[in-house]
């Protein structure tokens, strides 16, 4: 295994975490899921910041998105698997 692009931290997550600075729209990433140290691999379709998440499905309006195992949202604009997941199209359930 080389170093990964994406971290995903449970099997539950349908999101990951770019591990990696400049991750270019078109890379087939690495992807390891932390719980059990298992990988695979899947395709970003944007430029992803470090740090930033990216969809590991296609997401409606009204979805769930998990992350760490948790509920962390709902997605407010259609995502596409392997597209950036972040203010534009997830907000918080809380308010």
């Amino acid at each position: 295994m080389g170093a990964p692009h994406l971290l995903v931290h449970d099997r539950r997550d349908n999101v990951g975490v770019v591990v990696v600075e400049g991750l270019k729209a078109g890379t087939d990433m690495l992807c390891v899921v932390t719980e059990d140290n298992s990988e695979f691999r899947t395709v970003v379709n944007q430029d992803v910041q470090i740090g930033h998440k990216v969809a590991l499905r296609d997401f409606a309006v009204g979805d769930t998105v998990i992350k760490y195992g948790e509920d962390i949202g709902k997605v407010v604009q259609p995502i596409e698997k392997g597209a950036h997941v972040h203010t534009h199209n997830l907000k918080t359930k809380r308010w």
